[in-house]
């Protein structure tokens, strides 16, 4: 459903967007003009492969990278239902990894080349995750905001053209709603907690809200990928 290694050879690789064959090129943009999807097996511009492929291998890593903060917090969650709820959401998050490292796939870039660029650096994620989870508080806090921030990006890049990247985003969506609930289930237990509780809630917020601001990326006249 979501797609596999893609074993399609491209004769259009580094194929600058005006030296397209127009015909093709028409043909693909009329098709989008109608609502339709890209499918992996359809021509597309080397230029919309090659930033689809950026962009979707990016959120894959974030997923990835995104589980770390929060899974510090496993072993040391208080009580076991709460437990119970972190795992879930952990898990959740490689699983939506998987899910888009699939769909990257089909536009022809191995899983394994993915993952080492990541290690390597030559690959990015969402910088907000570079942020430590001080306290169990923390984690609330990315679990209401983060997600909820994540949910306002991925809804909308769930109503583009490429069919693998916008089918799997329809089921990490539902799921992030999930997380979000647990998120703000849990900010509402701390902030009419105890005292310390609620002092532990307020210091979380102040230290993620600047990050939570940047996590939407520079506006589009900074950005050298509009």
């Amino acid at each position: 459903m979501y797609g596999s290694l893609s074993i399609i050879e491209f004769d259009n690789q580094g194929t600058r967007l005006e030296d397209e064959d127009p015909k093709r090129l028409a043909e693909f943009e009329a098709k989008i003009d109608a609502g339709l999807k890209i499918e992996p097996q359809d021509w597309m511009p080397y230029e919309y492969r090659r930033q689809l492929t950026r962009m979707i291998e990016q959120h894959a890593h974030s997923e990835i990278i995104g589980a770390l903060p929060e899974g510090t917090w496993i072993t040391r969650a208080p009580g076991f239902r709460r437990k119970l709820a972190l795992m879930a959401k952990v898990q959740d998050e490689v699983g939506h990894a998987q899910l888009l490292y699939s769909a990257a796939e089909t536009l022809g870039k191995p899983r394994e080349e993915m993952i080492a660029d990541l290690i390597n650096g030559k690959s990015k994620y969402s910088n907000v995750f570079n942020y430590p989870a001080v306290t169990w508080a923390d984690t609330a806090i990315i679990a209401w905001l983060i997600d909820a921030g994540a949910i306002v990006n991925q809804v909308t890049n769930s109503k583009g053209s490429y069919g693998p990247y916008v089918r799997a985003l329809e089921r990490i969506c539902y799921e992030e709603s999930f997380h979000l609930k647990y998120g703000h289930d849990t900010v509402v237990h701390l902030a009419t907690g105890t005292p310390t509780q609620r002092q532990m809630v307020q210091e979380a917020l102040e230290r993620w809200w600047q990050p939570i601001m940047h996590f939407f990326g520079p506006p589009d006249k900074q950005s050298v990928h509009t």
